[in-house]
């Protein structure tokens, strides 16, 4: 690829190291480094938020280009073993890892190698060095700009060779939003409560005692700290050997008191906040509780609309995927030395809409049998 410089007063490079909430990230000149940076580091941290985005990658991605079927078993072979940078093999793979990244940066390029004119290979790039901007003389036009190693950006030239799409682009965002937007805040309230328990569990679950012991009247100082330390040592080499299976009694002469620390003290309970916090983020995501392993309670009329709801949020994805998959198809069988164009099949997201179609074919059938024997009856008559 050919790539222009751009001017350092035209973007801000600029960077200083922050932390917060137990995330480390980057804030530089340009603010979408600085979320893309904090999006990829919320996954990290909060498995739910991975574990929801992966399943969501999951169930969108199950497709197959479909082209004439004279060289459908050849088209077949080519997208099972295209190359997808160092990642893997199949235009599937590219899907999943496309998809992933829209969700993740809320926008996502794809770049074709070609080698002879022959495509050979594609890649993902990463988000956070790729910015697009408009012309300045055409405002539908896009121009693309990678960072490279020094932080500067270079306009890429050859755009005919990427694979774009954005998610939920808005004039604010034309280069589009995560999905995890607005989720850092309650991100971090919800991993300051995990700290916290995490710190409560050191202080009062790991048990620790405090062992006193009260001289008796008339005894010197001197006598007092040699009983002292004679006690500190026998409830040292006590506590010692249990760790090796040795249970050993505390024994001892005189006013000493032993009792555990923090015991009296009630740690907080957090059920309520973190479910509070984990309903905000699940609703992001749009994926239903039960998904996740969360056992919310819920009917299943409650169940079958958050499904539906799902449904509908994995179409969406898939009408973003759709123009770009198929322009990468045509790609390849132009490769191939085909002229036909291909498109993409769909597969139903789960056996239930099988069902539901299934059912919907067989009321269709009796319908129109009986529209058709009522009609058969009027004539006769």
């Amino acid at each position: 690829m050919l790539f222009k410089k751009k001017t350092a007063s035209q973007v801000s490079t600029a960077c200083v190291s922050s932390r917060r909430g137990g995330l480390e990230y980057k804030i530089a000149g340009n603010s979408e480094i600085f979320e893309e940076g904090l999006y990829s580091g919320l996954r990290k941290v909060l498995p739910v938020l991975d574990a929801g985005i992966n399943k969501i990658v999951r169930l969108v991605c199950d497709f197959k280009l479909v082209c004439d079927e004279s060289g459908q078993e050849i088209f077949d072979e080519a997208c099972k073993n295209i190359p997808v940078g160092i990642s893997g093999e199949s235009i599937n793979c590219f899907a999943d890892m496309f998809l992933n990244e829209l969700l993740t940066s809320g926008k996502a390029v794809g770049q074709m190698i070609f080698e002879g004119g022959s495509l050979c290979g594609i890649i993902v790039e990463n988000s956070a060095d790729i910015s697009v901007f408009a012309d300045e003389f055409h405002p539908c036009k896009r121009i693309f700009y990678k960072r490279d190693m020094d932080g500067d950006l270079r306009q890429i030239r050859d755009t005919e060779k990427l694979l774009y799409t954005t998610l939920s682009p808005t004039p604010e965002s034309p280069q589009g939003v995560s999905i995890l937007r607005g989720l850092p805040a309650i991100s971090d309230i919800l991993l300051r409560i995990y700290e916290c328990i995490g710190q409560n569990f050191d202080r009062v679950g790991n048990v620790r005692y405090a062992v006193t012991y009260n001289p008796e009247d008339g005894i010197t100082p001197e006598e007092a700290m040699k009983r002292a330390e004679a006690i500190s040592k026998e409830w040292s080499n006590g506590m010692t050997s249990m760790k090796n299976g040795t249970i050993k009694d505390f024994v001892c002469v005189g006013d000493v008191g032993i009792k555990v620390i923090g015991a009296e003290n009630q740690i907080i309970d957090t059920e309520v906040p973190v479910r509070q916090l984990l309903e905000q983020l699940i609703a992001k995501l749009g994926i239903p509780p039960f998904m996740l392993g969360l056992n919310w309670s819920s009917t299943e009329r409650m169940s079958q609309q958050q499904s539906d709801i799902l449904t509908s949020e994995l179409e969406y994805y898939r009408r973003l995927l759709t123009p770009v998959l198929e322009r990468l198809g045509n790609v390849i069988l132009r490769s191939l030395g085909r002229v036909e164009n291909c498109h993409i099949v769909w597969s139903n997201i789960n056996l239930q809409d099988e069902v539901e179609i299934a059912q919907a074919r067989l009321d269709t059938a009796r319908a129109m049998q009986i529209e058709n024997q009522l009609g058969m009856d009027i004539k006769i008559e």
